[in-house]
This record gives structure tokens, sequence and C-alpha cells, in this order.
């Protein structure tokens, strides 16, 4: 299994699985099958709304023996309601509860937007609280603050843009070590990509697959379907492999980690798989000219009128 190795030598599995979106009695199998399928590195949040569920699978493989603590990858998030500095170690306690655990391997920023600390998910534009009035920065000092209590070995963000990331590199101790981005071949996000490896921090693509199955409400009416390309279809049927394992290996082969979601038992063993797939140069080349700057996840569900948050100021 590939690896991404940190300043200190810490070595985080390229590929993983994702639980957004694994609901209720669903991710519990999920991961004890995809611990058993080899997987070692399970991504969380706790606005998921499932980590109890993952805790309650963790602690069963440890005490099993399936596999050791050390030997698996635990990430998690802290949601946009627990900015505050003195609420960021709050909310990485009640994720250490939930999923059994002692630490997290790495704990990021889900958004950089912040909200009322009593609104779980924004409704109306009252429930937001500008970075003006609480910066990303005051809430990377309590993510500093986990490192230093041992809480969470290393540090990141999600859903950052360049700008926002530039600023908090400019304003720390502990440099951001991870940024979890939506990435695929219709949103390749190569700028990232470039600044992230010049800034040695990590990029994890989510949506790798282009999440089909995500809320109505966050789909667009006429979206492309991503596991249906062409160009995909080919390449996976030279390989005797699924449009799936090509979206997977293709990440690997860019040096990113990726973590697809699935609780299906016999898709978490093929996507495990996909690893051993090899994809030529002019594989890649044919799937770099796939790029549309397509997102799925747009972002605009944070968009009110009268927000301090607009799209641009977001994925700046």
């Amino acid at each position: 299994m590939k690896t991404l190795t940190f300043s200190n030598n810490d070595k985080m599995p390229a590929f993983g699985l994702g639980t957004w979106k694994s609901g209720e009695g669903e991710v519990y199998n999920a991961v004890k099958t995809a611990i058993k399928a080899g997987y070692r590195h399970i991504d969380c949040a706790s606005a998921y709304g499932n980590e109890k569920e993952v805790g309650k699978a963790l602690s069963e493989l440890f005490k099993e023996g399936v596999v050791a603590r050390e030997d698996v990858w635990i990430t998690s998030k802290v949601w946009c309601n627990m900015h505050a500095k003195k609420d960021v170690i709050e909310a990485l306690k009640q994720s250490l509860s939930d999923l059994q655990l002692d630490y997290l391997d790495l704990y990021l920023i889900h958004w950089p937007i912040a909200q009322k600390k009593e609104i779980p998910f924004v409704s109306k534009v009252e429930d937001f609280i500008s970075l003006d009035e609480l910066p990303n920065e005051l809430t990377w000092e309590g993510m500093e603050e986990a490192v230093e209590l041992g809480l969470a070995k290393h540090i990141g963000v999600s859903n950052f843009g360049t700008k926002t990331l530039q600023q908090l590199m400019s304003n720390s101790k502990i440099k951001p070590e991870v940024n979890q981005v939506e990435s695929h071949p219709y949103f390749q996000q190569d700028n990232m990509l470039s600044f992230c490896k010049a800034n040695n921090i990590h990029f994890t693509a989510y949506a790798p697959l282009g999440s089909g199955d995500r809320a109505a409400k966050f789909k667009a009416v006429d979206e492309p379907i991503l596991l249906q390309d062409p160009v995909i279809t080919d390449i996976a049927k030279s390989k005797n492999a699924t449009t799936g394992q090509v979206l997977i290996n293709w990440a690997i082969q860019r040096g990113t980690s990726v973590i697809p979601k699935s609780v299906n038992p016999s898709r978490i063993t093929q996507n495990f798989e996909a690893q051993a797939i090899e994809l030529s140069e002019e594989d890649m080349k044919k799937i770099e000219a796939l790029d549309k700057n397509y997102r799925f996840l747009t972002g605009e569900h944070w968009v009110y009128e009268g927000s301090p948050y607009t799209l641009e100021s977001i994925w700046a």
C-alpha cells in the first residue's frame, strides 16, 4: 500500500475509507469489512453523525486482534460551530470518546466557515459568525493545542483554497499538513496540488467517484456522471477493471491520498483492489484531458443573502 510521509516520518496510507453519507446500521459493518479487507485508513468527521458506530467497530476490531490501533490511521474533523479556540479541544475530546480512541492520527478544520456554537447546521444568515469575528487563525491555535496535548498527532484543513491556506501558514506555529478537497478527473485541482506539493502539504481527494449518492439538494439537475465517462470506461475495459477502480488508482498515481466511500461489502473490496491497477502514461494523459473545472460539491449551501461568506471567499 502506498503511503504519504510526514516530516516526523509518520506514514498515512494513500488509500482509505470515507464515511460521509454512511448511515446508521451501515457504517459499522463497512468499517469492519474494510479493515478485514486490508484498509488501514478511515476518514471520519463529527458532522457525519456516525462516529459512535465507527468507534464501536474499531473497538471490536482491536479487541479481536484483527488489527492494532497503531496500524490504523484515523482522521476526524472539527465542525464549523466549534471554531472558537476553547471549543476545538472540547470537540476533539467528544470525537475521541465517540471513536473510543486515545488520540487521532489527523484532525482537520472541516470548512473555513464559522457558525454559532448552538447551531449544528446553518439555516439562515444569523447562524453565521464572520471570519472577522472568529478568524481561522484562532481555530488553528486550538488545533495546535491538540497536538501539544497529544490528542492529535497531525493537523490540517479541509475545503481550504490557496489564499486561506496561505493566511493560515503565515500565522501558525505548526503548519497545516493536509488539505482534504474535492478532486476527480472532472475537477483535478492541479493548481492546488502544485501549491500543496510546494508547501509540503499532503493532498487528500474526496468525492473521487463523483459522489453520485449525495442528497438531491446538493446536486445539479444536469450534472455529468463521472462513473459513466466514456474515456474512463474504455480504460477500465482495457484493464479488466471497473470505472471506479480506474478513478481511485488515478488519484493514487497523482501522489494524493483518496478516500472513496462505500457501505457495500463487495464494492469495499473492489475499491481496495484498485491499488493493484497500473495506469500507463498514455492513460494518465487521456484522463488529464477530461478536466472540466467542475465541482460536484459547489459549496452553495453555505451562501445566503447577507451572509459573510461567498463562494469566492470560501474557495479563494
